[in-house]
């Protein structure tokens, strides 16, 4: 019996356009499973898909970096690890310097930091309905910080190697770098684990991790998945991540979550 849910968000929960459809947020609301969504969103990413759902417990941004608990008027932090503000500010400095046409921001609690405009980041843009704040880094560095994220977008695939080399080469302190997809590198904390935000949530709900599910699609999700009690897998999902499911359920554009969670999990009496 299952009596609590997570789920990503990009490629699982969400549809092409980055939002939740409809009517899968009829079925998520039809089962009375409680939901936490997992994500290397920032919260204000996460807004919107937190009042279609009318969610009201912890939810897990920045990778767990950050545990959160909603309101209509704002959120009440539960945990935050960012990564070394120096760290920090190395990397973000080097990769403007070394690589100028990668999209470099960043995230300072629920606030979003650029350099500048650049197409890379339009498309960001787009799918996130937010505006980031276009400001010198220096300056942005001049007044205390607690850096959570660094996003890095480039589709030239031989710009991001050269990034993972210049990774590989160099050992900043505190931080995690990870691959959401091809064109994106993200940041955070060496803390920041997907897996220790879902802790979090059992521990606060006194729940064990054999009574709860998860939706996922990508490598990052695999700790996810594997520390729950029902991984369920999307459609859309490589062959890969298929392997660690119990279920398979339907695309993220055929309302997947919601599907699984009515025809697979049953909520505890």
């Amino acid at each position: 019996m299952t009596s609590w849910v997570f789920t990503d968000m990009d490629g699982t929960l969400l549809d092409e356009t980055g939002r939740v459809r409809a009517s899968n947020a009829e079925k998520i609301k039809a089962s009375g499973l409680p939901l936490t969504l997992v994500s290397a969103r920032s919260p204000k990413e996460m807004q919107e898909a937190i009042t279609a759902l009318d969610l009201q417990g912890p939810q897990i941004a920045y990778n767990g970096g950050m545990i959160f608990v909603p309101h209509k008027t704002g959120r009440m932090v539960l945990s935050a690890l960012p990564m070394p503000t120096e760290s920090a500010k190395q990397i973000i400095g080097e990769i403007i310097a070394r690589f100028p046409s990668t999209s470099v921001s960043y995230y300072d609690g629920a606030d979003w930091y650029a350099e500048r405009m650049d197409d890379n980041l339009r498309g960001e843009i787009a799918v996130s309905r937010l505006m980031p704040t276009f400001q010198p880094y220096q300056e942005v560095f001049e007044r205390p910080r607690q850096i959570m994220k660094i996003m890095l977008i480039d589709f030239d695939a031989g710009v991001m190697a050269q990034i993972h080399d210049f990774f590989a080469a160099h050992e900043f302190h505190g931080v995690n770098a990870r691959s959401s997809n091809a064109a994106w590198l993200e940041i955070t904390s060496a803390e920041a684990e997907k897996s220790r935000g879902i802790q979090h949530v059992l521990d606060q709900e006194h729940i064990e991790a054999r009574d709860t599910a998860a939706f996922g699609d990508g490598q990052n999700d695999l700790p996810m998945l594997t520390m729950v009690g029902t991984p369920i897998v999307m459609a859309n999902a490589a062959p890969a991540i298929k392997q660690v499911a119990k279920y398979i359920t339907k695309s993220n554009l055929e309302d997947g979550v919601g599907y699984g969670m009515l025809h697979y999990l049953k909520p505890s009496k």
